[in-house]
């Protein structure tokens, strides 16, 4: 079929860009192990497995020898959507279950005071979509984001009961987004990946058994999608008169047309700190607050081959997760709860139906097993949305639910 260029249509659509997939906290994964995410994540002052290498690297100082964790997380969400709009009906983007995988390691360097981790994580992503038939499809249709960390980290025990720890991000980003144009079958794609690098850091300080504080940060990273945009016109059929009272079907063939494009995205910086309280050795208790700044993330700029710059407003608050996590031991033996507020990001005017974003609880148990060189752990989460009403005189006004379930598996090794 030939190509063409749709300024209109290109114009009309770049609000894609606003289907960014999300299950909470804007974007952001933050449940990376099992051991962590059945305590609500409340682990910067714990950090006692591999995956402290995201949690808080400086934790790593407590593992002795080489330690090797394989994690999987998987998600399966729903949104809900009730729309004002005259003759609407409720629908929703089904449950649609994800996965990603989790690696660290750590090591100790000859048995000095200095160790060596290695993480493989995804820290934001997951993916949203709706039918086809959704009233918005024009402003949301599909979203998907693979954003992937690769993180070395040097810790050093300063002293038996201070740590602290660096290292370096390399992130690869892919997206995907997609959003209807005129009628059903008609579509308009980006696609795009970068490779980027920041750092992140922490510290641990545990002046009594009883006690320990944690704390780490993560830099803000920078996203310049490189890549295509993509129009997609189906066939269209019609019947039209050839002589009177004489009509013939006609076939209008589909147009498909690209051109090379590139969007500018900033992934926002986040800080996390914790206290561990112990009263004996069978229990720990711990809260953290979490922080990302997502306020960096004001416009994101889509550039055309050939056409204006586009700015798409996203305008995102700064907000909190509030953790809290509880672990008790019994021998080789531990379970665990945990609960997290998670404050919204995604501000009333900015709202887009495929980052259903709302405040979050989430409910979390799990527990696991130590052996001699093995351990294993299990968690699952329960995510919760209360009801989110949109009323801006828009296509998207309406009520907003959102309900989730999540599992994570964990496999540990350790000589």
């Amino acid at each position: 079929m030939p190509k063409r260029s749709l300024h209109p249509v290109f114009l009309a659509a770049v609000t894609v860009l606003g289907s960014i997939p999300a299950y909470g906290l804007g974007f952001r994964v933050p449940d990376q192990s099992a051991t962590a995410a059945a305590r609500g994540n409340a682990f910067v002052a714990t950090a006692d497995d591999p995956s402290a290498v995201y949690y808080n690297p400086a934790g790593i100082t407590q593992l002795n020898g080489t330690h090797a964790l394989l994690n999987g997380y998987g998600i399966a969400f729903n949104a809900r959507v009730n729309l004002e709009a005259p003759g609407s009906k409720d629908f929703d983007n089904k449950w649609d279950p994800q996965a990603v995988p989790q690696s660290f390691s750590t090591y100790q360097l000859f048995g000095s005071p200095v160790w060596f981790g290695f993480g493989v994580y995804v820290p934001f992503g997951l993916k949203n979509r709706y039918a086809d038939d959704v009233p918005f499809r024009n402003v949301a249709k599909e979203g998907s984001i693979e954003y992937v960390t690769y993180n070395p980290v040097l810790a050093w025990k300063v002293t038996e009961r201070f740590s602290i720890a660096a290292g370096l991000t390399i992130n690869h980003a892919k997206a995907s987004l997609v959003q209807g144009i005129f009628s059903q079958g008609d579509e308009f794609r980006f696609e795009g990946s970068d490779t980027s690098f920041g750092f992140n850091a922490g510290l641990l300080w545990q002046p009594h058994p009883m006690h320990s504080f944690g704390a780490t940060y993560v830099s803000q990273t920078t996203m310049d999608y490189r890549g295509e945009t993509v129009t997609h016109f189906e066939d269209q059929h019609r019947i039209v008169p050839v002589a009177p009272g004489v009509f013939a079907p006609i076939t209008i063939p589909g147009v498909d047309g690209n051109r090379h494009a590139s969007a500018r995205m900033q992934f926002p910086q986040h800080v996390t700190a914790g206290y561990s309280f112990r009263p004996t050795k069978n229990w720990n208790i711990e809260f953290d607050a979490d922080w990302t700044d997502w306020e960096t993330l004001n416009d994101v700029t889509l550039k055309q081959r050939h056409l204006p710059d586009q700015k798409i407003p996203f305008n995102y608050n700064a907000s909190f997760l509030y953790e809290v996590g509880i672990t008790r031991n019994f021998g080789l033996w531990h379970v665990s709860a945990g609960y997290i507020y998670s404050q919204r990001t995604v501000p009333n005017e900015e709202f887009n139906p495929a980052v259903p974003d709302t405040d979050r609880h989430v409910f979390s148990l799990g527990f696991g097993r130590k052996y001699d060189h093995v351990s294993w752990d299990v968690a699952y989460q329960y995510l919760w949305g209360p009801e989110r009403t949109i009323d801006r005189g828009t296509v998207v006004d309406g009520n907003y639910r959102f309900e989730a379930h999540a599992v994570s598996l964990a496999l540990g090794y350790h000589f």
